[in-house]
């Protein structure tokens, strides 16, 4: 499985772009995570895929758990041709979008133009929720928790994504997960 670094994962994006265009699909999508925040220079370490939560089609979100099968099919090509792996644009997040993305998310959304993909990558404040849902599920040690800690979120933001992912688990098991979270965080 390969790794990127921004520069490989523009190039890789560049690449399924114009293979879309080539093929004169146009598709627009919705990314989160590592491959987001690198993307968005927010973070450096290297990553394996693109986490995609939603696809955009009229305007409106849909779920990313089922790619349309022209667009699975250039994601797997150019997954082969420039030996990126399987997996290199995961659809796993979308559950996060069927149980619902934080409030105002599309008003902070940048957009990226490859060709014909259109990437829209979350911003700040979203991937803070993201980021600390996925430190409360796999613990301090993870690199969801380093992701969070580089983007050094307020004592406001922590609250108000704590609050967002108490909607994602309402389990005691979590909360209480979070509320650890929170103190190895140096807030709440």
């Amino acid at each position: 499985m390969a790794q990127f670094d921004s520069v490989a994962l523009h190039q890789a994006l560049t690449v399924l772009g114009n293979v879309l265009s080539d093929r004169h699909l146009h598709f627009e999508v919705v990314a989160i995570g590592g491959g987001g925040l690198l993307l968005l220079g927010m973070i450096f370490r290297p990553t394996k895929d693109v986490d995609l939560v939603a696809l955009i089609d009229n305007g409106c979100f849909i779920s990313a758990k089922y790619l349309p099968i022209p667009l699975l099919e250039a994601i797997n090509e150019v997954g082969s041709a420039l030996q990126l792996g399987e997996n290199w644009v995961n659809t796993g997040p979308s559950d996060l979008f069927l149980m619902g993305l934080p409030e105002g998310f599309a008003d902070r959304m940048s957009t990226h133009q490859y060709s014909g993909l259109i990437l829209h990558l979350a911003g700040r404040f979203d991937q803070i929720c993201f980021k600390l849902y996925a430190s409360v599920d796999q613990g301090p040690h993870s690199k969801h928790f380093e992701d969070l800690k580089s983007l050094k979120p307020t004592q406001t933001e922590l609250e108000t994504a704590a609050n967002w992912c108490k909607t994602h688990d309402v389990s005691t098991a979590f909360a209480t997960d979070l509320s650890k979270a929170l103190v190895a965080l140096g807030g709440c």
